[in-house]
């Protein structure tokens, strides 16, 4: 079985559904003094974080994970639980008395457009275990402690060990320097458009710019699929269709999980960024972020339906 380190955050995700649009609740003239309150249809507490969410899509596609993070021991007995259910190995990461797991508080409007906030807890202190790569892939290094996302790149170009790098939510604590320096030398550099945009503002980089320090830039667009940028040009993926949406939460998660697993299987980029839309389309479909259960020859199937061509895993 193949076996890779995913560093990020571990959290509580609390989503809530709003029957609106925020769009309708700014006033453009009035935006220097925001004081908004929105009455929610829907609550639920669930299974999240970054590190989290790529763990669990990894148990289900057959990929071993060693999760670096670090939690709260005052309330990370249910998280366990349902990791050993998931088949998630929850040993490498740390746990620290008297603190509080990261929570993540997710609002999401009828037209998917979501605003959240973070609560680090746990989660906010650096990762101080050795980390071992023997006998792993590669890791990735998504959002998380933020000093563990400035450590962790510099440490795998020094053990010349691969990784891929994904800011995403972190993006706006980060400096245009920690980026910079985050992407450099990794295998390839992952965000959604918007996220990409940030980048580009912090760093100064455009795409081309980008891909002097990291060779495969991978840009999600929601449902209208990925782009995946190398040198050598630019590739478009449809995304796969949902039988509904109810919950886009974690569907980015799961794309990269996706990806990752073809990256294990040696498969094409373009096969990578298929792969990953069709995790994500499960994810969806399901409220919460690690509550779409799905078999392989399901994934198959779906796969097959949507691109056309036959998924080996």
């Amino acid at each position: 079985m193949s076996h890779v380190i995913v560093s990020g955050s571990v959290a509580y995700d609390r989503i809530m559904d709003f029957n609106g649009l925020f769009s309708e609740h700014f006033v453009p003239d009035k935006l220097q003094s925001i004081n908004l309150s929105f009455q929610v249809e829907k609550l639920s507490v669930g299974f999240g974080g970054t590190a989290g969410n790529i763990a669990y899509y990894l148990a289900i596609l057959g990929v071993k994970s060693d999760i670096i993070a670090s939690v709260g021991a005052e309330d990370f007995s249910k998280y366990h639980s349902h990791m050993l259910l998931s088949g998630i190995n929850p040993s490498t990461m740390r746990v620290l008395d008297g603190e509080m797991t990261a929570s993540a508080y997710v609002f999401t409007d009828k037209a998917d457009n979501q605003i959240a906030a973070f609560h680090m807890g746990a989660g906010g202190k650096p990762y101080d275990t050795p980390i071992e790569t023997s006998g792993r892939e590669f890791a990735i290094v998504a959002p998380g402690c933020l000093e563990d996302m400035k450590a962790f790149p510099e440490f795998y170009r020094r053990q010349g060990f691969p990784f891929f790098y994904d800011p995403a939510q972190s993006i706006t604590a980060l400096s245009g320097d920690d980026l910079r320096a985050g992407m450099t030398g990794a295998r390839a550099l992952l965000g959604s458009e918007y996220e990409f945009g940030l980048m580009a503002q912090k760093t100064g980089l455009i795409e081309n710019a980008m891909l002097e320090l990291v060779p495969m830039l991978i840009i999600t667009l929601g449902a209208q699929g990925s782009r995946v940028v190398t040198r050598e040009g630019e590739v478009r993926v449809q995304a796969v269709p949902p039988k509904n949406s109810p919950d886009p939460t974690g569907a980015g998660d799961a794309y990269r999980a996706g990806f990752m697993k073809g990256a294990l299987l040696n498969f094409s980029p373009e096969k990578c960024a298929k792969l990953g839309s069709a995790v994500a389309s499960y994810t969806v479909e399901a409220y919460g972020t690690q509550t779409s259960k799905f078999t392989l020859d399901q994934l198959k199937e779906r796969y097959q339906k949507a691109y056309g061509e036959k998924l080996e895993l």
